[in-house]
């Protein structure tokens, strides 16, 4: 297997290379269990945050990572686009997306609850990794139903073409890879 050496934040990951497809693969990150490297990149994010009201990001790999940023920050609460309707939810509205790391199509739901608290809000937007940028659109278009206002879009890794995109802050650039292990052009 081949793997791309990345630092983030001060931390030294190896990422291994993974098959999207025959001819795209991408640099796997995963933050679950990786305490050291989630503090540090909720760290790093939070000098590069705009204000904000509230956090939010979608289940499931961004939640260490906002959850970090609420707790460094000293939120009280964030909120969290769930891929199934949970029985505590008070209602739901409803988003379908398109990631580049998932095989079919996923729905996100908002709690009526958590949109409620959104209202009139400057929301940021969090996410582990932004790379078609389908989950990202996914979370605009709940917090414009919620009537919140996002604010800013921040990510630990841009994959792709998202490198190049303005209107994201991310620390860390991760191309996409050949099967064989090489950088794409």
């Amino acid at each position: 297997m081949n793997y791309y050496p990345i630092k983030i934040a001060g931390v030294d990951r190896r990422l291994p290379i993974c098959p999207v497809t025959d001819e795209l693969y991408i640099g796997a990150f995963v933050i679950f269990g990786d305490v050291e490297l989630t503090t540090a990149a909720a760290s790093a994010l939070l000098e590069k945050a705009p204000e904000y009201d509230y956090l939010i990001t979608a289940e499931a790999k961004g939640i260490p990572l906002v959850h970090e940023m609420a707790r460094l920050a000293g939120d009280k609460k964030y909120m969290l686009a769930r891929k199934a309707p949970k029985l505590y939810m008070t209602g739901v509205f409803e988003v379908e997306v398109n990631s580049i790391t998932t095989a079919k199509k996923q729905t996100l739901y908002l709690d009526t609850a958590d949109a409620e608290m959104m209202k009139g809000k400057r929301i940021l937007i969090v996410d582990d990794v932004i790379s078609t940028g389908e989950s990202l659109r996914a979370l605009e278009i709940l917090v414009e139903r919620a009537g919140g206002e996002t604010c800013g879009r921040m990510a630990i890794l841009a994959e792709g073409d998202a490198i190049d995109r303005d209107d994201i802050i991310y620390l860390e650039p991760l191309p996409l890879f050949n099967p064989d292990g090489s950088v794409k052009e």
